[in-house]
């Protein structure tokens, strides 16, 4: 197979604004990953935006094979992540121009707090092809579903609070 320069090149338009409307959390991501750019094969990088609506946010997530590390472009981002046992919460909020990075493996989450103003990240990952688990879509959202009995015995609550979070509609928003 013949590699050429459009190998290396996506014209993504990374610099306008996505729609963050028909988001239920109220973010939309725009991956660049070796699906979009075959350049990136072998590299170990690969380069997200994520828009923010008001009180929007990226849920909690993990990259099994990325640590990634985000830069804010506009707004404000309430952001974190949770270490394994003893599940430390380490939080921080940024501001135009701060960079928090996220260990890869870890669930973290990003959330705009302003009620009036949208917020715009940049997210490198260390990897071509970092994956994603949405915390939430796995566990409520799984084909088919985890055991009501399990979940309710997981988080303390009535069968019927996991029945109601089962029926939600679960939605992928993340690279």
């Amino acid at each position: 197979m013949a590699v050429n320069a459009d190998d290396f090149f996506k014209a993504a338009e990374l610099d306008k604004p996505r729609n963050t409307k028909a988001s239920k959390v109220g973010s939309n991501v725009t991956l660049i990953n070796v699906m979009q750019l075959p350049g990136l094969n072998t590299l170990g990088i690969s380069l997200a935006r994520i828009d923010y609506a008001p009180l929007g946010e990226n849920p909690p997530h993990t990259h099994p094979r990325a640590t990634e590390i985000l830069t804010v472009l506009e707004g404000t981002l309430y952001v974190g992540f949770v270490t394994s046992n003893p599940n430390q919460l380490f939080a921080k909020v940024l501001n135009k121009g701060d960079v928090f990075v996220f260990p890869q493996g870890l669930i973290h989450f990003q959330f705009n707090p302003d009620h009036y103003k949208p917020a715009v990240a940049i997210a490198g990952l260390s990897s071509q092809n970092p994956g994603v688990i949405t915390i939430a879509n796995a566990v409520f959202g799984s084909k088919p579903p985890i055991s009501d009995d399990v979940l309710a015995k997981a988080f303390q609550v009535e069968k019927g609070t996991i029945d109601w979070l089962q029926a939600q509609f679960w939605e992928n928003n993340h690279y």
